[in-house]
């Protein structure tokens, strides 16, 4: 999946409007246009596509956390190189953001038709170089927003 993939993915699943999603990005100390927004929001084939970066995309999801849970305490947001593969960090940043516990993550990706077991769900939120973790493929990140969208949306 591209970053820009997720990012539709997500809008849609949060019913979020442009000026909001916006605001998202200006919480985690990130200016981004509307006209930019909306070039990361097109369709490859459409004629004003642009890219949308890892560092654009975590800085949506950071400042997704700091509108629902609050600014952490100890300080600002920081955004260190992206050190993991994009999608388990997407994944951890939405379980953070939207407070999910391993059930309701379960439930989502069995509401898309994906089942799962515990264990290897938790095996994406591992650290990288633990025993157990494993990277988060686009079909289990696909399902997952999928998923979202359905509890989200109905």
């Amino acid at each position: 999946m591209t970053n820009n993939d997720i990012l539709r993915r997500l809008r849609y699943a949060l019913n979020l409007p442009d000026a909001e999603a916006i605001a998202l990005f200006r919480l985690a100390d990130t200016d981004v246009t509307e006209p930019q927004l909306l070039a990361w929001l097109a369709k490859e084939d459409e004629a004003h596509y642009q890219s949308c970066g890892d560092q654009q995309l975590l800085a949506f999801l950071d400042g997704l956390i700091l509108q629902r849970r609050g600014p952490r305490e100890g300080g600002p947001v920081t955004r260190p190189a992206v050190a993991e593969p994009v999608n388990n960090l997407v994944f951890k940043k939405l379980r953070v953001a939207l407070e999910l516990k391993e059930d309701d993550i379960l439930a989502m990706l069995a509401q898309a038709g994906f089942n799962v077991g515990k264990s290897e769900l938790t095996s994406l939120f591992r650290k990288p170089g633990h025993k157990h973790y494993q990277q988060c493929g686009d079909q289990f990140l696909r399902n997952f927003l999928q998923g979202l969208a359905l509890h989200q949306r109905h």
